[in-house]
């Protein structure tokens, strides 16, 4: 095989990756490169034949290298991606040293990460004369990051000659569905196929040992390459191997310009393809699927008295009853008024009436206690950053350690993956901080030292806070338990980094000694105010101290008169009890395993660096603590989670039921000082010690996601592409095409309507708008949307220009 056909074999094979099937936007976005790159392949043929001409013995070799540096520079997603190898290998010092930190380097800092996902394909075996098949024609692969079981429900039996041939076809798991391993068997046997159930089991684990891989977007993919074809050609040129040259003729000096010519028109031709997924990637993305949740006392009677008649009014009282709020049998009209006052209702049972409780609010953003949003963070983040912008007190994030654990996402990240991941996000999560901002990152021995790395590129003042996650009511002792004989010292404490720039709010917080003290204050912190006539405080009784508490519906400063010793909070806080080991936090676990964080933790993190009021975000939603307690804390939230459980309730990996985020703030809006979680009680603390009533008003809503968007791309042939003599010829088509503007448009005249309704289900265009445009709803009706600053927005008549950044990425 000639290096002509090696490179066009490697070029179509690493470009295009390798062949997946299934149902998804990356199946749709490899079936577009491959007929893209049959265009490239003949253009670029055209290409290096005339640039060759004039000298043909140099075509061999010009293939030869254009096949030894492009081969290190893809996956098997079709990613352009840095490879390490001995050529290259000096890399990383000529090309960085100069400009970043050699600490805070990693190999995948010039992507954004997608995903990891497993390249299932369709696989054939034998096992003890039995033919085995598995079909993933229909496998619908992965949106984001999740982590997702492969299950076998479907099989179908074929006979084969003297052979029969036993078909499965593979899905994701979804709620409760697991692999029906007793209908299998039987379905077998009825065909005459006797296997045990540890047989089928292994045939089920030699189809999924597949290859997991990484899915990138290059943020710069002509520079990247770019700068790495100019390293490696200088390299060719002067280094020390045998086909290297020292002496340069005018022939040659020619022959090496067209080297790089054709290489530069190969990177154009890679690069434009992927500027256009970075597009994507980056665009806004539409709100979907929104509804609203808000207690009973918030209503009024009217429309109190249209729920109770109801058609729909059947399925709220069932998820009351799954949630364990209500017995069996509630009578909605016979309820207790001032028991049942906090009980909430989820708009999405009755979204007729959903105008009308919208319509009880003038400030409608401003009455909201918090946005939970289910998308991949990124994408997230980067669609609420207009609206969002400057505005958040205080970030906690509590992102995943990369140890393989117990998480419904994946967690089990390269080095260099993980930065990529914790980077972008920290690094875009910044820009919605108030000046006077704090950001809190939450890690542990796997990842803290790397974490750390990131913050101090982005903040000037970091102070590391040591969880003891072995904490016990007497501070001196320590808890003995299984961990107590590994062959190591006891792992008992994890990181959080407190991290600021300049000037950010800070309350002082003081504790006594909990075995001591007679301060009636739980396991609560005091807060300290300095007295007005107190210029520079040194002496404890320099400073007034309250506790937040709950009386007649409304968060107050309860003084608390200090007549003991007190103690500043310092940074190892090892007297707030986790979920480790610790038997004193049972009553508040929700099933979330040693994942799961205390509520008193993220008390702690809010009351020092917020007030009343102040906005909190939380990107790594998890179980959805921040959320609980900034709600009971009054304070405005906004969280993203991307896992299942961001439903009212998710199965873990044993098949059992869990309370997900949305059950559990709705316990928090029913008021859960004692709460039933599926067959358990459960009885937050922090609920008791601040005497937490009830009550609240938040709204949900999932985002498009990148697999939709690529969903919904086009190819165009050679005969719809635009041309643009100015640029190279691999710089000359736009060949990805997002089809929304044709179909959701209608030409009339001078006047362009848009149904935005022909795009997707149930999109919110007054939140879509608002995060596209920054601005800060007021008032929702039925014919338009009314903005903080008076604009408002005919949502009958949408112009195109102010939509298109959603449904148009291509310049």
């Amino acid at each position: 095989m000639t290096y002509e056909d090696k490179f066009y074999e490697i070029l179509k094979d690493m470009y295009i990756g390798t062949p997946i099937k299934g149902d998804s936007g990356y199946v749709n976005l490899m079936t577009m490169k491959a007929k893209h790159f049959e265009i490239i392949e003949e253009e670029l043929t055209k290409v290096v034949n005339e640039k060759t001409k004039k000298f043909p013995e140099f075509k061999e070799e010009l293939y030869e290298r254009l096949y030894d540096f492009f081969k290190d520079y893809f996956t098997d997603t079709g990613s352009v991606y840095y490879t390490y190898n001995e050529l290259n290998k000096n890399t990383y010092e000529k090309v960085y040293s100069e400009n970043e930190d050699v600490s805070l380097f990693w190999k995948t800092q010039m992507l954004y990460y997608v995903k990891t996902d497993i390249l299932y394909q369709d696989i054939e075996f034998e096992v003890d004369g039995i033919d085995y098949y598995f079909d993933v024609s229909k496998l619908e692969h992965k949106k984001n990051n999740e982590k997702k079981e492969i299950v076998f429900r479907e099989c179908i039996v074929k006979e084969n000659k003297d052979k029969k041939k036993i078909i499965f076809y593979p899905e994701y798991k979804s709620g409760n569905k697991t692999t029906k391993i007793d209908d299998i068997l039987k379905k077998l046997n009825k065909n005459g196929i006797e296997i045990s159930e540890d047989e089928l089991i292994k045939v089920f684990k030699i189809f999924k040992k597949q290859s997991e891989v990484d899915y990138f977007i290059n943020k710069n993919a002509k520079k990247f390459l770019t700068d790495r074809f100019d390293i490696y050609l200088y390299q060719y040129m002067f280094g020390d191997g045998e086909r290297s040259y020292n002496k340069f003729n005018e022939k040659r000096i020619n022959q090496l310009m067209v080297l790089k010519d054709i290489a530069y028109d190969v990177i154009d031709f890679i690069s434009q393809f992927e500027d256009e997924l970075v597009r994507i990637w980056n665009k806004p993305k539409f709100v979907l699927n929104s509804n609203y949740v808000i207690t009973i006392d918030k209503l009024t009677d009217e429309i109190i008295n249209k729920i109770a008649n109801h058609p729909n009014l059947d399925r709220q009282i069932r998820e009351w009853e799954e949630l364990g709020m209500v017995e069996d049998g509630f009578d909605f009209n016979n309820r207790d008024e001032e028991k049942h006052k906090h009980l909430p209702i989820d708009t999405k049972y009755f979204k007729d009436l959903e105008l009308d409780i919208l319509g009880l609010f003038d400030n409608l953003d401003e009455e909201l206690d918090g946005r939970l949003i289910h998308s991949e963070n990124y994408q997230a983040l980067n669609t609420l950053l207009p609206k969002y912008k400057g505005k958040v007190q205080c970030i906690y994030i509590d992102p995943p350690f990369n140890t393989g654990s117990d998480f419904i996402y994946v967690d089990e990240y390269k080095n260099s993956t993980w930065l990529s991941i914790i980077y972008d996000r920290i690094l875009l999560g910044k820009e919605f901080m108030k000046e006077d901002g704090s950001f809190y990152l939450h890690l542990d021995d796997n990842a803290n030292d790397y974490g750390k790395q990131i913050l101090k590129k982005l903040y000037s003042e970091i102070t590391e806070i040591i969880f003891d996650t072995n904490a016990t009511k007497d501070e001196e002792a320590d808890l003995f338990g299984y961990k107590s004989f590994g062959e190591n010292f006891v792992l008992k404490h994890q990181t959080i980094f407190y991290c600021k720039n300049g000037k950010s709010k800070f309350n002082k917080l003081w504790k006594p000694n909990r075995n001591t003290t007679k301060l009636d204050i739980g396991w609560l912190d005091l807060i300290s105010e300095k007295k007005e006539e107190i210029e520079k405080p040194k002496k404890i009784h320099d400073f007034n101290y309250y506790i937040e508490y709950w009386e007649n519906g409304e968060l107050l400063k309860k003084n608390i008169e200090i007549n003991e010793k007190i103690f500043p909070i310092g940074d190892i806080w090892n007297d707030i009890f986790s979920f480790t080991q610790s038997e004193m936090r049972v009553s508040e676990s929700f099933g979330f395993s040693s994942a799961q964080k205390p509520e008193n933790l993220l008390r702690r993190i809010i009351q020092a660096s917020t007030d009343k009021g102040d906005l909190i975000l939380d990107f790594f939603g998890g179980i959805g603590t921040t959320f609980a307690v900034a709600h009971k804390l009054n304070r405005k939230y906004l969280g993203v989670e991307l896992g299942k459980y961001f439903k009212e309730f998710y199965y873990d990996k044993k098949n059992e039921k869990k309370l997900g985020i949305l059950g559990r703030m709705k316990w928090v809006l029913y008021g859960d000082k004692t709460m039933k979680v599926i067959d358990k009680i459960r009885k937050p603390h922090l609920s008791k010690d601040i005497n937490w009533q009830g009550g609240g008003f938040f709204k949900y809503y999932s985002l498009e996601q990148y697999e939709d968007t690529l969903r919904k791309a086009v190819y165009k042939d050679d005969e719809h592409l635009i041309y643009n003599q100015n640029k190279s010829p691999f710089e000359q088509y736009v060949f990805l095409r997002d089809e929304k503007l044709n179909y959701c448009m209608e030409i009339q005249g001078d006047e362009v309507k848009v149904d935005l309704s022909k795009l997707y289900e149930k999109i919110d265009i007054p939140e879509t708008l608002s995060n596209l445009t920054g601005k800060w709803i007021k008032k929702i009706t039925e014919d338009e949307v009314i903005f903080e600053d008076g604009t408002k927005v005919d949502l009958n008549n949408i112009d195109y220009k102010m939509i298109k950044p959603l449904i148009w990425w291509c310049e």
